[in-house]
């Protein structure tokens, strides 16, 4: 069966549609299952992140597949009917490859999303939805993302969203040392941006988490204090910078309460980042004054200045994909014919039985081990040439040349025995 890709992207759909329908860990399961319960899907794989939601699945078609994403996206408040893309066959390998890479990233090059489909196929391994097709497609994904990392300078020049906050906060404070820092959550996209923030040196650094175990963990790492999510409302007027990205399904921090902490400070700007999709900062927020507040997508649009050097990368990294969209290809075929050499096989055992259990009788009545050995091969010869012959003889011409044309492609001039197995 045909491979298919169906999902939204940032390409398609807004920050506000997105965050409705990311899927969560503790949901990713049961969302896998009924998938893998649609008609007609025998595998399928579920990538969702802060900046695309898509199914991969191995199906005759994406209606179905199709059908649960917009019921599900409704009954999260969203209408994704046209935001939806889909890609079959090479088209569907091809934007595989291209997401591993991060040729379809919001910033080219970005490293995380390999990561973040790794993870999936393992969720979809753990669910019992993944199978020979997938776990062929995704293996390949993860070679050709290594590739385009390895033989480009795709990764190299990317201008990662961390970094992008970095240098949005210096504009607004300058020097950070004198700064305090919230981060809130424990996730990829926070512990990246830690590092450049905690290579400021700010004047205090805390780590908030619902797990305070592991909130003190990451904190240690960077010389900072932990405290629990529940602190939060109560402290937040101290920090001038908060990083946040959990995966929260609502807000942790709304509009009142950062209006609140912005009183506290006395006109002191507060400057947030925030990584989550669903967003942990009310978009309400935003209207605060004294507020600096940005979020993925708004990340994304100021990464792609200066990016002329990415797309030259980018051109020999998508050089890279196509050949391995051709290699993935064949290995399809090789696969789609494996059913007829079954059979092939099976057909010449038969006859080999056959034959040899003939020379076997003859041999016992004590007939010429010569003679029969000679009707051993007459036989096999006339076996195997007797329905190809029969064939040429009833087809009409057009299909007559066609088995002309096959019988030159499967017994060329001048064969001999290399394929003999001895």
């Amino acid at each position: 069966m045909p491979l298919h890709v169906l999902g939204l992207s940032h390409h398609t759909a807004p920050l506000d549609v997105r965050e409705r329908i990311a899927f969560p860990a503790e949901r990713l399961l049961e969302a896998l299952a009924a998938i893998k319960a649609r008609e007609g899907v025998e595998e399928a794989v579920l990538v969702s992140t802060c900046n695309r939601t898509e199914i991969y699945v191995d199906a005759p078609d994406v209606a179905a597949v199709r059908a649960w994403l917009v019921e599900a996206a409704l009954a999260a408040g969203a209408a994704v009917e046209a935001m939806l893309y889909a890609h079959a066959g090479d088209e569907a390998v091809r934007h595989a490859f291209r997401v591993a890479s991060g040729l379809d990233s919001m910033v080219l090059g970005e490293p995380q999303i390999l990561g973040q489909v790794k993870e999936a196929v393992r969720n979809a391994e753990n669910a019992g939805t993944l199978g020979s097709n997938l776990h062929k497609l995704f293996q390949q994904t993860f070679a050709v993302a290594k590739r385009v990392r390895t033989e480009t300078s795709v990764g190299a020049q990317s201008i990662s969203m961390a970094s992008a906050a970095l240098k949005l906060a210096q504009n607004v404070y300058g020097d950070l040392s004198q700064t305090k820092v919230l981060l809130i959550g424990v996730g990829e996209m926070v512990e990246l941006a830690a590092t450049y923030f905690a290579a400021q040196r700010p004047r205090a650094l805390a780590v908030a988490n619902r797990t305070l175990e592991r909130g003190e963990a990451f904190a240690q790492r960077f010389d900072g204090e932990a405290m629990g999510l529940a602190d939060v409302p109560a402290r937040l007027h101290e920090f001038d910078i908060v990083i946040t990205g959990t995966a929260s399904t609502l807000p942790i921090l709304g509009k009142g309460l950062i209006e609140r902490a912005l009183k506290a400070r006395r006109n002191r700007p507060m400057f947030i980042v925030d990584f989550a999709v669903p967003r942990d900062v009310e978009a309400e927020a935003a209207e605060l004054g004294d507020l600096f507040l940005y979020s993925i997508d708004d990340l994304g649009k100021i990464v792609q200045d200066g990016s002329v050097q990415r797309q030259a990368a980018a051109t020999e990294a998508e050089a890279i994909v196509a050949t391995q969209v051709e290699a993935f290809r064949q290995w399809q075929g090789s696969r789609a014919a494996v059913p007829v050499i079954v059979r092939l096989r099976g057909k010449a055992d038969q006859y080999r039985n056959a034959e040899l259990a003939k020379a076997k009788a003859r041999l016992a009545r004590g007939e010429d081990a010569h003679a029969v050995l000679e009707a051993l091969a007459l036989g096999l010869a006339n076996k195997f040439i007797h329905h190809p012959t029969q064939a040429l003889n009833r087809a009409a011409d057009e299909d007559r040349a066609q088995l002309q044309r096959a019988i030159d492609t499967l017994f060329p001039d001048g064969d001999s025995d290399e394929g003999s197995t001895r």
